[in-house]
């Protein structure tokens, strides 16, 4: 694996979560911190120890998670193996625009199988709990893994690049959409509306309250983007409702 590849990648990985994390975290956390106090999903604050260790665990991940695009995508004897094509309407327009939503399924599924496995008794405290030390979650802990979570988390590009024909445009936009999605998963705040949750589409559509719970309870809540396989498989907790109305219901400090 080439340096300077690994490099490429790594910045780019970092960047995304200094920046899209750093965002969320001085606007919610900082600048709006005592404006928006009474919209956080759990009223307390984490520590500054908390937000370092998410941090640091965070660095950790995203080091191990640039290697598999540096190795695979940049190496002449494996990238001829994976699905990536090179012009944009290589697969025509239709399939183009339709990646991103088949991409969001996909790894939906994935993760959704993927999580409920990693809170099994025998992978929870070797994998998992490292992710679930922050049981009131900021922004910064979008990517904090333990380091087999973090190889198992990076397995949806393996599948993706080798399966699903790809444009580097897929990758790089869906990973941002991830990522933004992750880190709004792990807010501490709720921005869909009030009432979201029970509409016909919100009723399919992960939340930060949905997230939040699986951080605080443990367990339950399994889901990514969408609420399809928990639903599908009763494994939304029956008190997702009611905790995002009690979110949503809630009135500033006069």
């Amino acid at each position: 694996m080439n340096v300077s590849n690994y490099l490429f990648f790594l910045l780019q990985i970092v960047s995304r979560y200094i920046f899209i994390g750093g965002i969320f975290f001085i606007l919610f956390y900082v600048i709006f911190k005592s404006k928006w106090a009474y919209k956080k999903i759990q009223k307390v604050f984490p520590s500054a120890k908390e937000y370092r260790r998410e941090i640091l665990t965070s660095m950790i991940s995203v080091s191990l998670f640039a290697c598999i695009p540096a190795f695979i995508l940049k190496n002449p004897e494996v990238r001829p193996y994976t699905k990536i094509y090179a012009e944009l309407d290589g697969q025509g327009w239709l399939y183009f625009f339709l990646a991103f939503p088949i991409m969001a399924f996909f790894h939906d599924t994935y993760f959704y199988w993927m999580h409920r496995l990693l809170h099994t008794k025998l992978l929870y405290k070797p994998l998992h709990l490292t992710h679930h030390l922050s049981t009131n979650p900021s922004p910064w802990a979008a990517y904090s893994f333990s380091i087999g979570e973090a190889i198992v988390e990076v397995g949806i590009f393996v599948i993706f690049i080798f399966t699903l024909p790809m444009h580097k445009i897929h990758l790089f936009f869906f990973f941002l959409f991830s990522f933004v999605y992750n880190a709004y998963g792990h807010l501490g705040y709720e921005l869909y509306p009030k009432g979201f949750s029970k509409t016909k589409i919100g009723r399919w559509i992960n939340t930060s309250v949905n997230h939040n719970l699986h951080h605080k309870y443990v367990k339950g809540n399994y889901s990514l983007y969408f609420l399809f396989w928990d639903r599908w498989m009763n494994t939304i907790r029956e008190d997702y409702d009611e905790n995002f109305d009690e979110v949503k219901s809630r009135q500033a400090n006069p």
